[in-house]
């Protein structure tokens, strides 16, 4: 399948129509296959999941037909090999090393569809859409079955634990924190989208706010109230239409209305209430305990001090009976101090580097703030949940890094109009220099 193509639609038709029906067609098969695999991201219940497999084909497929990697992906790729090297190095603190190694194989694999999505953007913009249009049908589809699941509907069981809604997934807490995005993406849809598309947009969300809720996950409701709130105010910002901005002012006020109405509402529900109830605390017993997660965060971070180069792989949890559930910490326990520097990078790079981004008007603007602000939100709840193995954190790295590679493609074309421009004005200035005539 190939994704790095050397000829754009436009120069194909330059060498000819049977160049550009090649490449039209090979774009098409490819984009079949990108959607497909971002739709299964949705679908992770066991591992592999049909997710890896189909990316691992992909990403084969791709490289077997010579996709290139842009110097500009480097400040990804580079990080991500030295924080699996560290996962490496600290498989061997401990007998069962393969564990370990297996492990680190896994967070390469997941790095390299970080590249994989940023190349893939890069040479269509247009897959962006694709994109979050295929994350939209999987986050409701996978709630569909997380909310029939909870409600009882014979079965669905599987698609809940604990009594809390999970989707098909085999956690509530990647689960809850997967829609986070999509939620984004449709409120955007909702307040700047045709109208009769309207009803469908409301009702998918409300699907998804649903699954939010009956997944029970504090990390998932603190992250939608956070993430929709920042997202919110960027709009606000970027918007340079008065009577746009006032329209948003409107439906924010009237969304969140709506939604307060609808949790009261829901709280009506035995079944609703029963979880929001149990989960509405911020501190749970198991948080404030003697050897509870935060205690355990105390003791971990003193026994990384001495642990340069980590302690195995999950064996922390093996040592204290939970696992880090932090995943600055677990960057330290199991892959080191290389790893955890390494860490830093992957995350905070693209944070620093597309930062002013996100207050440019681009075509690929509102994919990049969902994705941005969805990111940054996860880091935040990362640090009372390991997250480097959830599969769409890498999605959203990679569309954070395709739009900034769209972004410096966006700049050298400017760059090359300007200098286009002063060009042919210097060569019609009066002073400029005329060929001698002969």
């Amino acid at each position: 399948m190939p994704t790095s193509l050397p000829i754009t639609p436009g120069q194909a038709a330059d060498y000819g129509s049977g160049s550009a029906r090649t490449y039209i067609k090979a774009s098409s098969v490819a984009n079949i296959f990108i959607g497909l695999a971002v739709f299964l991201g949705g679908f992770v219940v066991f591992e592999p999941a049909p997710y890896e497999l189909l990316l691992a084909a992909m990403l084969f497929c791709a490289f077997m037909l010579g996709m290139r990697i842009p110097a500009g992906i480097l400040p990804v790729l580079i990080p991500v090999a030295t924080f699996t090297l560290g996962g490496i190095i600290s498989s061997f603190m401990i007998d069962d090393y393969q564990r370990g190694l297996i492990y680190s194989a896994v967070t390469f694999f997941l790095g390299l569809t970080t590249v994989f999505y940023a190349i893939l953007i890069q040479n269509q913009m247009g897959r962006l859409r694709l994109i979050f249009r295929m994350y939209v049908l999987a986050a409701v589809a996978t709630s569909i079955l997380g909310i029939l699941g909870y409600f009882g509907m014979p079965g669905f069981e599987m698609f809940t634990r604990y009594d809390r809604a999970q989707g098909a997934f085999a956690d509530p807490n990647v689960y809850a924190p997967f829609l986070v995005p999509p939620i984004l993406y449709l409120m955007y849809g909702v307040m700047n989208r045709s109208a009769t598309m309207l009803p469908v947009r409301l009702g998918l969300l409300f699907v998804l706010l649903l699954g939010e809720l009956l997944a029970g996950s504090r990390a998932g409701w603190g992250l939608t109230l956070a993430s929709a709130g920042i997202f919110y105010i960027l709009l606000l910002i970027n918007e340079p239409k008065a009577q746009v901005r006032a329209k948003y002012i409107l439906m924010g006020v009237a969304g969140l209305a709506v939604l307060i109405v609808g949790v009261i509402g829901a709280l009506q529900v035995d079944a609703v209430w029963a979880i929001i109830s149990q989960r509405a605390q911020v501190v749970q017993e198991y948080d404030g305990a003697r050897l509870g997660r935060f205690a355990r965060h105390a003791i971990g971070f003193e026994l990384a001090l001495s642990k340069p180069f980590g302690i195995g792989n999950l064996q922390f949890g093996v040592i204290y009976g939970e696992d880090e559930h932090n995943v600055y910490l677990r960057s330290l326990l199991t892959y080191g101090w290389i790893g955890f520097v390494s860490w830093l990078t992957i995350v905070l790079w693209p944070l620093i580097a597309g930062f002013k981004s996100l207050f440019r008007q681009r075509p690929w603007q509102v994919y990049f703030q969902v994705a941005y602000v969805a990111f940054l939100g996860h880091l935040m709840v990362a640090w009372v949940i390991d997250i480097d193995h959830w599969r769409h954190v890498y999605l959203l790295l990679g569309v954070i890094w395709g739009c900034i590679l769209l972004e410096r493609k966006w700049q050298k074309e400017v760059l090359k109009t300007r200098l286009s421009k002063a060009g042919r004005i210097a060569g019609t200035h009066p002073d400029s220099p005329r060929p001698a005539s002969t």
